[in-house]
Order: structure tokens, then sequence, then C-alpha cells
């Protein structure tokens, strides 16, 4: 049984992005296979994420049922508050009150000062109520079905985003580098331009420019687009974590190839530099190395999630550091109807199995190979 030592702010954002590991398929030190594909537009709905939770000036009370009038009217002066409005209610009188607050306080001191009282029965905000989030993006809905669907759910991301959207997670994504600046040959991707970066290196190159140059493919920037591609901006698609930070931790070169020492090195540098998380979209044979390299993440509190591998057709052997199942969780992929993506490993170590597509089918109907739509630099 995996160990709960997971990070408290790490929780909700591991439900969110658990799938993304198998969606571009799984790089190793043979070769790559990914399920991708190009840019289409479709218009979207509007969502403003940073809407308040509750009114500031007000705040709702029910008192108990056998206090008077007269008494609520006390009460009410001596804090200085008015009400604003009876409200309806099917118990007896005098039912809620929504009550103005006064300049000098907030909504919370309120609250505090009359759930103490015993004539009030509770004391709660005026909340407010949304429909759930349904980003801008105009590659959303319906081609990003992974993400969220009428007919199977996806990962039923509008529900998830109304819960976190990941703010306050950093991510590392271990993979071939990300699209995310301007250097020399390399341009920032642009649906990757209103992500949160923070420092990154790149372990092909002894250098801290940690670009992608995964060719034709763009591996690590798919990725680093599933997990927080730039979000509700009217372009391009949404991503799952959008207001996370990524980690570029360049660890394989342009043919998508890695030595388990800049595996290992990698690990340790996010670790160290405070990755939440780590995103390992590969996976090769089993190594020492890579297996000190997540017990390492493990040992420091750090959640790993890893692809389970793209290898079913090919004997189905266990890819690691998915198949280090103390340590990791481990991920297979499904395509649009729910059942296993062919190419998808399986074994025991695996945890869970979420949306990587199958090019062969059009299961949604929407005219398009059922692949999982995010940035490259294709």
């Amino acid at each position: 049984m995996k160990s709960e030592k997971v990070k408290t702010k790490a929780i909700v954002f591991v439900i969110c992005m658990v799938f993304l590991t198998t969606i571009s398929g799984s790089l190793s030190n043979t070769g790559t296979h990914t399920q991708d594909k190009q840019f289409v537009e479709v218009k979207g709905p509007y969502y403003d994420p940073n809407a308040p939770e509750y009114e500031s000036g007000e705040f709702i009370v029910k008192f108990k049922s056998n206090v008077s009038k007269n008494t609520i009217n006390s009460i009410n002066t001596k804090y200085g508050v008015s009400v604003k409005e009876t409200l309806p209610s099917l118990s007896d009188p005098p039912g809620s009150k929504l009550l103005s607050i006064p300049q000098d306080k907030s909504v919370e001191e309120m609250i505090k000062i009359y759930e103490s009282l015993p004539e009030v029965e509770y004391a709660e905000p005026s909340y407010i109520g949304y429909g759930c989030m349904v980003p801008n993006d105009p590659g959303y809905d319906p081609y990003q079905w992974h993400l969220d669907n009428d007919e199977y759910g996806g990962i039923n991301m509008e529900s998830a985003w109304d819960i976190s959207t990941g703010s306050g997670v950093v991510v590392a994504v271990l993979d071939t580098g990300v699209a995310y600046e301007n250097y020399g040959p390399y341009c920032q991707a642009p649906d990757l331009a209103g992500t949160n970066f923070v420092l990154g290196y790149d372990f092909v190159n002894n250098d801290a420019h940690p670009n992608d140059d995964h060719w034709p493919w763009g591996h690590g920037t798919h990725v680093a687009g599933t997990i927080a591609q730039t979000t509700n901006n009217n372009d391009g698609f949404a991503g799952v974590a959008f207001d996370c930070s990524i980690m570029p931790v360049k660890i394989a070169d342009a043919a998508g190839s890695y030595y388990d020492n800049d595996f290992k090195d990698g690990f340790y540098y996010a670790v160290d530099h405070g990755a939440d998380i780590v995103s390992c979209s590969l996976g090769g044979t089993p190594s020492n190395r890579i297996r000190e390299a997540v017990e390492y993440a493990y040992n420091n509190g750090v959640t790993v999630i890893a692809a389970a591998g793209n290898e079913y057709l090919n004997g189905n052997q266990p890819q690691y550091p998915a198949a280090y199942d103390d340590y990791v969780i481990a991920v297979g992929a499904t395509r649009y109807d729910e059942t296993r993506a062919y190419y998808s490993n399986t074994g025991s170590y695996l945890d869970l199995v979420a949306p990587g597509g199958d090019l062969r089918v059009d299961q949604n109907g929407d005219g398009y190979d059922d692949g999982v739509l995010q940035q490259t630099y294709l």
C-alpha cells in the first residue's frame, strides 16, 4: 500500500491531473509513440475564475424560533448592523435575516460574533453561486473530449476546476524540455505565454535553458501544455491545472532518449528546488539510479506521477519508473469510451487509467481522430 505522505496543497491537484502522463504517449530510451493532432477552432463561453465566493457587505443570520423581534433588534443595534431583508423560511418565525455589515468589520468578524450568541442558530456568508467553470479557449469544446464531455465525462474537469486550478503548486516536467522562452533558436509556444514558469535546468546540454528540441513532436511542450496551458485566454486550448507553476527539467534529447544519470539528476534538482509534483511521461527498463531518484522524491514528500508505457503490443513489459509502485502513481491510458487504449500497458503496478487517446477512431464524432489536443510547436 502506498504511503499517504503527500503535501497537503498537492492533494486536490493530483486528482485533477493524474492523467497527464499518458496523454501524448510515453517516451523511452527505445523510441516514442504519440497520440497528438493539429489545432482547430470552435468558440466557447466565458467564465471568470477570480469571481468572489460571497458578498462582502452582508451576511446571513438564522435566529432561534423563540427569540423575539425586540431581542433581535437589540442585538443588531448593539453590533451596528441593520436588516436588509427577511429571507423566506420554511421554519417558524423569525426565520433568517440578511444583515448589513459595519464599514469597520469584515464578514468573517461578524459571523464569529453572531455564532457566539445563544440566540443564534447559525451565521454564514451570503454566498454567490456560479455555473461550472467553462473556459473560453476556442479548442476546448467539443475537441478536448478528454477534459470533459457529456457522454463519458472525460476527467470531469469542469467540476474539478470549481475546486482547484492548481494555484500554489509547482510541477516539474521531466521530459524533452518545454518551449517556454524566446532564446537563441528557440521560441515560446504561443499558448504558454500566460503560463507561470519557475527556474528549471537542462541536464542534456548542462545549462539553465531547458528548451524543447524534440522534433517533430515537441513531447515535453505537449505534456506541459496538458498540465498548465494558458487557459481562458480566447486562444488555443485549456490546461488541466492552469494556475500551477511549471518547472521545466530537460533530461531527454531531441530523439527522446535519456541517460539514467540525467534522469536521477533531474529528479534531485526538482525535489531540491521546490517541486511538489514530478511528472514523468517517459519510461524504460529498471535501473538502480532511477529507483534511487523516485525514492528520494518520495522520502521528501514529493508526489511522482509516471506513464505506464505504450508497449502493450510489443510484449507489455513493465515500464520504469512507473513500475516502482511503492513510490510512484502509475497511470495507464484510455480512449473516448473509457476502454483501454490499444497501446497502453497493463500490470499490477498500475494505480489508475485516464484519457490518452486513440488516433485510429473518432468515437466522439467531431470529425477528427481521437487524439489529445494540447500546445506543441508543430
